[in-house]
């Protein structure tokens, strides 16, 4: 009789472990095709948009596009092996891998190599790495590992404090130091979400969320050309060859493309006319080739990404994976938001890459590890007794 009457509850949870295994690779089909599509474009526009200064600076039209191709493989197989790594795995790597970054940003401030007036990258033989994009992913692991385990049990504001300052402030002052305010603000925002996602108590995550935008705004302040930089979308026509001459020509770009764009490879902003064309601002590039419908495609692919990372954060029965699934769908959307709000002249212009798109070795195996990471909270189903 004790078989007769278990069967079916086996049958039941079999059932209901098919069902939440359908819904997982559901979910993780809707977060890979935009990626996937993001992708293809960004090699497309990257294509078109670098062959001049690949020209220039390497006597090589394809110089940018192949070392792209070679970092997308190595962010490819990084996505599936953070893909299969099983949660409980992310909060073990979480120390380390923030203690490493940490090491990187450190050591960047040291032996780092300048461009345009800010150290971020460390250089070895052909290999460049930018340890602030590290940071993104590191700051939000580690803090959605301590917040998970101490949210319920922080009452007063300096146990509060101590994570967060552990964590968001530490990388936050180092990277401010190269100096990056756009990265500092992302990781800012990525560390926030995650601590509103959590049980901490609102009151103490409003209140240093205030704080902290009194810092960025001082910080920004601090500097006459970060300042003018922060500033300069409030009126384009005051400066623009000068301090707006870079989102002048941004909005001279996606004016141009008009409802259908100028057609694929036709660019004439990337003759040198709009600095950053691969980076920065490859977003108005793919607006001038592609118009206003392409524009808001990559709009809607970022709008189908967002809304597949917030799901996969709220149908998690796992509170750390919730909380990290939060901070990663929070810096990508972000990330996104800030780009795209700079090159149209609507946000401030801060010089974070499109996630995706944007020529950077560094920005594009992060990100995709990101994806994986999501992918992996998607991924884990709890027993099914778990309450």
């Amino acid at each position: 009789m004790a078989n007769v009457v278990a069967l079916p509850a086996s049958r039941s949870t079999l059932r209901t472990l098919r069902a939440q295994e359908r819904g997982a690779s559901r979910v993780i089909l809707f977060l890979l095709i935009p990626v996937a599509l993001l992708v293809v474009v960004g090699l497309g526009a990257l294509l078109s948009a670098s062959s001049v200064v690949g020209l220039r600076e390497a006597g090589d039209g394809l110089y940018y596009f192949k070392r792209q191709i070679a970092w997308l493989v190595v962010g490819i197989v990084a996505m599936v092996v953070s893909a299969f790594i099983p949660l409980p795995w992310w909060k073990k790597i979480a120390l380390p891998a923030f203690l490493g970054t940490l090491v990187l940003l450190v050591a960047v401030l040291f032996v780092g190599v300048q461009v345009n007036g800010a150290t971020r990258w460390l250089i070895a033989g052909p290999i460049s790495i930018q340890p602030s994009e590290m940071a993104k992913l590191a700051t939000v692991l580690l803090l959605a590992t301590v917040v998970s385990r101490r949210e319920r049990v922080v009452v007063r504001y300096r146990d509060f404090f101590g994570p967060v300052a552990a964590t968001i402030g530490v990388v936050a002052v180092l990277v401010m130091l190269q100096p990056d305010l756009g990265t500092t603000l992302l990781v800012t925002g990525a560390g926030f979400a995650v601590l509103a996602a959590s049980a901490m108590p609102m009151r103490h995550v409003l209140g240093s969320g205030i704080g902290a935008g009194g810092v960025a705004f001082a910080l920004a302040a601090s500097s006459p050309y970060r300042w003018a930089r922060v500033t300069a979308f409030l009126d384009l026509q005051s400066d623009p060859l000068g301090s707006s001459y870079q989102a002048v020509q941004g909005l001279v770009a996606l004016g141009t493309g008009g409802i259908w764009g100028v057609g694929l490879g036709a660019s004439r902003a990337r003759w040198s006319f709009l600095p950053n064309a691969h980076t920065d601002f490859v977003f108005a590039i793919l607006g001038e080739e592609t118009g206003l419908a392409g524009s808001l495609a990559i709009v809607a692919l970022f709008t189908a990404l967002t809304l597949t990372g917030v799901a996969i954060a709220l149908r998690s029965a796992d509170r750390f994976g919730r909380l990290l699934a939060m901070g990663v769908t929070t810096w990508l959307s972000v990330q996104a938001l800030v780009n795209i709000g700079g090159v149209t002249g609507v946000l401030p212009i801060t010089g974070v890459p499109l996630p995706f798109v944007s020529a950077g070795g560094s920005a594009l195996v992060v990100s995709l590890i990101g994806v994986g990471v999501l992918v992996s909270v998607a991924r884990h189903v709890p027993p099914i007794d778990t309450p």
